[in-house]
């Protein structure tokens, strides 16, 4: 057996896009609107928000407690590390009978359902076992690399076909099914946020969860905003591209943060449903512009799991703004679909 070194934890995941402070193409001269950044912390990692309003009329600490609200509602819904979470009891229950879920649950669930379908299972909410066993998730334990005969006994409890949701009642088909929606709330969270704060009758915000953004209107100044994705490398923090992603959301998948070494094998976070091993491949970063910040995470997720050419087929056959960067021998490479192109400074 070999004897694993963390390089990484899960809880430490550094956002993968870098937010800019660049000129943009609408100058204003309007002087009534401040830029207020509001932060805290949700998911097992941060929030950075910045929102374009006028202090005088709007409570910000109003509106960052009615943000907080929401995330923890979202937090009760489906951490995995919340023992008493809806998602957790959901696991936690041997019943093959549907159970009722919340709107918010439904909402993500019928959507992880919808991606795992439109990519032939890479996107797969159901392989926490998997990510458990390989070290990633709430029960990070073992000291050595699973054994052939521990991956094949959690593999037989893994599969979106064991999973259905009908309405608002979900189904499991066999009681051991373990559901971990790590690679789509954190976009539903930026989704959520961005959805309560329109209601607030704000239009021009940057939003930020973990690395997964959404962006509506513009800067304070007039500006578009800018983002800069990352360059995939983990000795230091630098700008690879810098985009420009209008009223979208925007979310990176990368394998460049989140990994250990055992014997000199390197180890990602990021599990192939197909293989129950983490991925072994070029691609290093898997960036994906949408309207909807889940979907833009499961897409990048998706991706990041069929390596270089499959991804980049996908996307074009699924006419997706996507952004890939692989490694190689003399450095990294870039490839882009046709609609990402509109967004690239």
């Amino acid at each position: 057996m070999f004897q694993i070194k963390p390089v990484f934890s899960c809880f430490s995941v550094l956002p993968a896009i870098l937010v800019l402070v660049l000129s943009g193409c609408f100058p204003s001269n309007n002087t009534t609107q401040d830029e207020v950044l509001l932060q805290g912390n949700t998911m097992g990692t941060t929030y950075n928000i910045k929102v374009v309003v006028d202090v005088d009329r709007v409570d910000v600490n109003k509106l960052q407690a009615g943000i907080d609200a929401e995330l923890k509602m979202l937090n009760q819904q489906m951490s995995t590390y919340i023992k008493d979470s809806e998602l957790s009891l959901f696991n936690q229950s041997s019943s093959l009978e549907p159970i009722e879920v919340s709107k918010g649950l439904q909402r993500v669930m019928q959507e992880a359902l919808r991606l795992g379908e439109l990519s032939q299972g890479k996107l797969d909410v159901t392989v926490g076992p998997l990510v458990n066993l390989w070290g990633f998730g709430p029960e990070y334990r073992p000291e050595t690399v699973p054994s052939n005969e521990e991956l094949l006994s959690v593999r037989a409890r893994v599969g979106l076909k064991h999973l259905s949701l009908s309405g608002n009642k979900l189904h499991k088909a066999i009681p051991e099914l373990y559901v971990d929606l790590s690679t789509i709330a954190k976009g539903y969270g930026v989704d959520l946020v961005a959805e309560y704060i329109e209601l607030q009758g704000i239009g021009n915000y940057l939003i930020e969860i973990g690395g997964e953004m959404r962006i509506q209107g513009v800067k304070k100044t007039g500006e578009l905003w800018h983002v800069a994705i990352e360059k995939p490398i983990t000795s230091e923090r630098s700008v690879h591209q810098i985009i420009i992603p209008k009223n979208n959301a925007v979310a990176t998948s990368g394998d460049y943060r989140n990994y250990y070494e055992a014997d000199g094998q390197r180890f990602s976070h990021i599990i192939d449903p197909d293989t129950g091993k983490p991925i072994n491949h070029k691609l290093v970063s898997v960036t994906v512009i949408h309207p909807s910040s889940m979907t833009a995470d499961g897409l990048s997720t998706a991706m990041m799991v069929m390596g270089e050419e499959k991804a980049i087929a996908f996307a074009e056959e699924n006419d997706i703004a996507a952004y890939i960067i692989a490694k190689t021998d003399h450095g990294f490479v870039e490839q882009s679909t046709v609609k990402f192109m509109q967004y690239l400074k």
